[in-house]
């Protein structure tokens, strides 16, 4: 067992065996919840469901994930978090935007993503996704160039004033950023930032590095 593995055996809990609410249209915003089916004993499939409850997203240590088995209540942690399931681990993890990751991890083979609930709003962006490709991919595209975007004009805005603290102006010198943006439409593209980082979690997309320029 590694250090990951032991620390999140730490933070595991069992269930209290409470039967697993259907998702309603006003949580959208609160909620997350994932579904796999796996093979048991005898051939009879069992049914894993991931409930995650999101309000409190901006402190990560209050939020837990809840592991239900065919319907009900059987373990819970909090984020990261592993499951121990039949043939190997249930990971999940969280951004300040959404799930960043709910993959099943067999024992030998490739992780998978569980599937998102149809009522969920990750399973509404997945259905998206399945209706309306072309749709889909320019909106992915969309979120991608706004997060390059974000991150090229904070790094060439944050580059001017840093260049200017005595030790780095003795070793490189001075740089004078070509780019001054107003007020207003840095806060725009902060926005648009968060908006865009919002709709990669809900395809469970991240990247330590694009997604940072929401925050």
């Amino acid at each position: 067992m590694n250090w990951k593995q032991w620390a999140a055996s730490k933070r595991l809990k069992p269930g209290d065996g409470r039967a697993l609410q259907r998702f309603r249209w006003w949580q959208l915003p609160l909620r997350s919840l994932f579904w796999l089916r796996l093979p048991g004993a005898g051939g009879h499939a069992r049914v894993h469901a991931v409930d995650v409850r999101h309000w409190s997203r901006l402190d990560s240590g209050r939020i837990r994930a809840h592991l239900f088995l065919d319907g009900r209540h059987v373990a819970e942690s909090k984020l990261p978090a592993a499951f121990p399931v039949e043939g190997g681990v249930i990971e999940v993890a969280m951004s300040n935007y959404g799930i960043r990751r709910c993959h099943y991890r067999p024992l030998g083979g490739q992780s998978r993503q569980l599937t998102p609930d149809p009522a969920s709003a990750e399973g509404r962006r997945a259905r998206l996704a399945a209706r309306r490709p072309g749709l889909s991919r320019a909106i992915g595209v969309g979120s991608v160039l706004l997060l390059v975007i974000g991150v090229g004009l904070n790094l060439l805005q944050l580059a001017e004033p840093v260049s200017r603290i005595p030790p780095v102006v003795q070793r490189v010198g001075t740089f004078e950023s070509p780019v001054h943006l107003p007020v207003w439409l840095n806060l725009a593209l902060g926005v648009m930032a968060v908006l865009a980082s919002m709709e990669r979690a809900l395809r469970l997309r991240y990247s330590s590095l694009l997604d940072m320029a929401g925050h």
